[in-house]
């Protein structure tokens, strides 16, 4: 049986058998909804806030789901399960998980490794520096010879939850009559949000040319240069009313703390990844911020191989946890039953990393 890898975000968990050059056989919402035995309405629970798990018996009722129901795992019959760990993921969630997978779901063999690790991996590098933007947080990341250095890393509570925020108030204020759900935003988001070419290009689109969209329940939303404003909070976040660098600035900072000798190593094999950056025009704006930076060396963009699927940064660390279970697996690198019985959860620190 194939090891099976797991990537669960706050908004996408991405499951599927350990073949790396094939898409997660399941990408499916995080959010669930539980029905409730009195008869109101179901109750919507999330199980993964800020790419952090925050509700363990939700948690469990999804995997449980994902395992079993979606993959064909037997009780019984368990196999080995790879997790990718978001960035500053607290000691304590990663002995739960660890906890969780051995008690109760009675895995054969356990491992996690770090997504910004596992992202790299995907596009053939173990040294680099990655932009995750993913839909609670973003994480920036430099890693060295598959190590992430944590010193020099930055998470920021921002993603493309908030982003959706502001395009449901930047659409309240043009359709002020309009009754929008915060899911009829998060579609308006994913299908017309674009980045502008630069900062005087984003100038001029507040006069731009209004698209009609009808919503499902047939209202009508006029959506202009609103579009636009999604994609330039990421590089001008004081439209969110924050006093933060732009994140290709942020990136290029992030990596100066690091030595300088590995600089050029880190800055010129930069990965994006995360649903955010998949935006339309996103990685031309990127790259021409990179142009314009403060450093002397500027960041450069490291492209999946020719025969990965074409949007793989929506999900490269699953890419690369599958890679990584090739490996841990075979050479019984990863946690066993009998470590977790001699150790308990606290082996996860010392086997993983």
């Amino acid at each position: 049986m194939e090891t099976l890898v797991v990537d669960a975000g706050s908004k996408l968990l991405k499951a599927g058998a350990a073949v790396p050059d094939q898409s997660p056989a399941m990408i499916i919402p995080s959010q669930m909804k539980r029905m409730v035995d009195d008869g109101s309405d179901d109750v919507t629970l999330d199980p993964i806030e800020r790419g952090f798990i925050r509700d363990w018996d939700a948690m469990e009722d999804l995997l449980r789901y994902v395992a079993y129901t979606g993959l064909g795992w037997e009780e019984g019959n368990e196999g080995n399960i790879l997790f990718t760990d978001p960035l500053s993921t607290p000691k304590a969630i990663r002995e739960q998980l660890v906890q969780m997978m051995f008690e109760t779901f009675n895995v054969s063999g356990f491992y996690a490794s770090e997504q910004a690790v596992l992202s790299l991996y995907a596009v053939g590098r173990i040294s680099g520096c990655t932009l995750d933007i993913g839909h609670g947080k973003i994480d920036i990341a430099p890693v060295l010879e598959g190590a992430v250095q944590h010193i020099a890393s930055k998470r920021f509570e921002l993603g493309g939850t908030d982003l959706t925020k502001l395009l449901a108030q930047e659409l309240g204020k043009s359709n002020p009559s309009m009754k929008l759900s915060m899911s009829d935003v998060e579609k308006l988001k994913e299908q017309h949000a674009k980045c502008a070419e630069d900062e005087i290009a984003y100038e001029k689109t507040q006069n731009c040319e209004i698209e009609q969209h009808t919503l499902p329940d047939g209202q009508v939303i006029r959506i202009g240069g609103e579009r636009y404003s999604v994609g330039e909070a990421l590089f001008q976040p004081s439209i969110l009313g924050l006093e933060e660098h732009g994140i290709v600035e942020q990136l290029v900072r992030i990596i100066s703390t690091v030595s300088s000798e590995n600089h050029r190593q880190l800055l010129e094999n930069t990965v994006l990844c995360g649903g955010t950056t998949s935006m339309t025009g996103f990685e031309t704006r990127f790259q021409k911020e990179a142009s314009l930076c403060s450093s002397a060396i500027r960041p450069t963009l490291v492209k999946p191989p020719e025969y990965m699927q074409e949007n793989v940064g929506l999900y490269s660390a699953w890419v690369g946890g599958a890679i990584l279970a090739k490996v841990v697996f075979p050479q019984n690198q990863h946690v066993t039953k009998a470590d977790y019985d001699e150790t308990g959860p606290l082996v996860v620190h010392r086997k993983c990393f």
